[in-house]
């Protein structure tokens, strides 16, 4: 009851303010489970993602979502439980299983799943390398995946801004079904997992038109924080950025954003995994 009285309330605000498009809603399922798996651009993409849909989708949302403390935790609490938010542990280990069956759940009762592979926004606007945990749930339900782009919400709302520019409009696009029914019974293969996980994100790229990089969004994050605690120190940057007599490397090694170094030896990372071509729609026979 509250999803629908939250979106009957935000659903006009946000048309006004914000004018969202669609595209593609025709290729999420009416009836029946499916996974949605969206890139994570900002925050508004909570908001602006499911808006065109006609059907309720259910979040599995970051438990630091429901444990905040003040008026802005409880805030929080009440909206993501009021939009039938459900909170997970990212600590991995049991966490993450934990994580799992609740989304088999979600996805055993019929319903709309939705889940950010990425685990985490993106630092920069790139799409970074999705973690497994969709791979699983996809082969473990037997679910179609419907890979999912948010459009212009990080220009919308980038880390650190509180509130969202009028001047951006936002806009989301829905792909066509995946069916990893092919992979019955390899679901605990890890070569089969991050196969299908990369297919997915090859997807959801295409869709996004975002820069692939072949890197955890939350580790690029933790090695940008301490990039920043050592040019704060005055100490020299330990990411293979340019020496500080102007000399070049040697090594023909990536950028430290993940990229590879235009002329260099080292081919360009893609969706595929490590030094490979992005991978094909069918990448394991």
């Amino acid at each position: 009851m509250g999803y629908w009285v939250v979106k009957a309330i935000l659903a006009p605000l946000l048309a006004i303010f914000f004018r969202p498009w669609a595209e593609g809603t025709e290729n999420v399922p009416r009836e029946g489970p499916a996974i949605l798996a969206w890139n994570h651009m900002s925050f508004s993409d909570h908001f602006f993602g499911p808006l065109p849909l006609p059907r309720k989708v259910t979040f599995l949302a970051k438990s630091e979502y429901f444990t905040g403390r003040g008026l802005k935790g409880l805030i929080s609490k009440a909206f993501f439980r009021g939009v039938g938010q459900i909170p997970v542990d990212r600590a991995g280990g049991e966490a993450s299983e934990r994580a799992l069956n609740t989304g088999l759940r979600v996805l055993a009762e019929g319903k709309l799943l939705g889940i950010y592979p990425e685990g985490t926004r993106t630092p920069d606007g790139r799409l970074y390398r999705g973690k497994t945990g969709v791979a699983r749930l996809a082969l473990e339900s037997g679910a179609p995946v419907i890979p999912c782009a948010m459009i212009g919400t990080f220009e919308l709302q980038p880390p650190g801004r509180v509130l969202p520019r009028l001047s951006i409009r936002p806009g989301v696009r829905f792909g066509k079904p995946l069916d990893f029914s092919r992979y019955a019974g390899l679901k605990t293969d890890r070569l089969v997992l991050r196969a299908v996980t990369d297919e997915i994100m090859y997807a959801v790229m295409n869709l996004s038109g975002q820069e692939y990089v072949d890197e955890y969004a939350q580790r690029a994050k933790k090695r940008a924080k301490s990039g920043d605690a050592a040019e704060a120190d005055g100490a020299m940057p330990l990411d293979g950025a340019m020496p500080p007599d102007g000399a070049v490397p040697l090594d023909g090694a990536a950028q430290p954003d993940g990229t590879a170094k235009p002329g260099s030896a080292t081919p360009a990372l893609s969706p595929a995994g490590e030094d490979q071509a992005p991978p094909a729609k069918n990448p394991i026979p």
